[in-house]
């Protein structure tokens, strides 16, 4: 391809973002999911999340499920003022328990409404929420009232697998992990500092 040519293709799509960039003037918080069976969904979401508090912003995360794990996010953002809520048990496969993994999951979301309701608070994560939706745990109007009802400038982060369509629906942007290739299907241990 010619320089004058390249130079005509890039013009066009600058014109292009630039009518885009012009256009999109709507300012407030968004809901943004992150979902799929690929890896990533929750190191997506912490990204974003530091990102927001590098920015200066104030973020809060409830975290559904690895309430029993390390966790690195923890350890590098709550010094530096990100409240973190986080469900007690665990993996639900691990407790086998009904009932208790129900009165866990109430009991986080009891604080995720009060974040949801905030609006001192930027940005709020909640960590592999979509597992409560599908598992009957959380009621999905439950989940869907309080983010419709939120401060309108605040931007809400969900992760995890099998995102329930309503949600989908109402989120405005969407980023579904397909797995290509995974180190623990090759028998390689999940490894503090990458993997979690």
């Amino acid at each position: 391809m010619s320089e004058e040519r390249y130079q005509q293709r890039q013009q066009r799509v600058k014109e292009r973002v630039d009518a885009r960039v012009v256009a999109a003037q709507d300012e407030r918080g968004i809901i943004i999911v992150f979902t799929g069976n690929g890896k990533g969904k929750t190191t997506a979401a912490f990204g974003t999340a530091t990102r927001a508090v590098g920015h200066g912003k104030k973020v809060g995360v409830i975290q559904f499920i690895k309430g029993t794990w390390p966790n690195g996010e923890r350890n590098l953002l709550e010094p530096l003022g990100v409240e973190f809520q986080v469900m007690a048990t665990g993996f639900t496969w691990d407790t086998q328990n009904r009932e208790s993994d129900t009165a866990a999951c109430l009991a986080v979301w009891q604080h995720a409404e009060k974040m949801l309701a905030d609006p001192s608070l930027d940005m709020v994560l909640l960590d592999e929420l979509t597992y409560m939706v599908a598992y009957d745990y959380l009621p999905l109007e439950t989940v869907l009232n309080a983010l419709r009802n939120r401060p309108p400038m605040q931007t809400v982060i969900i992760t995890g697998r099998g995102c329930h369509r309503d949600i989908l629906e109402l989120a405005d942007t969407v980023s579904e992990l397909r797995p290509v290739k995974h180190a623990f299907e090759a028998g390689i241990k999940a490894q503090i500092g990458i993997d979690y």
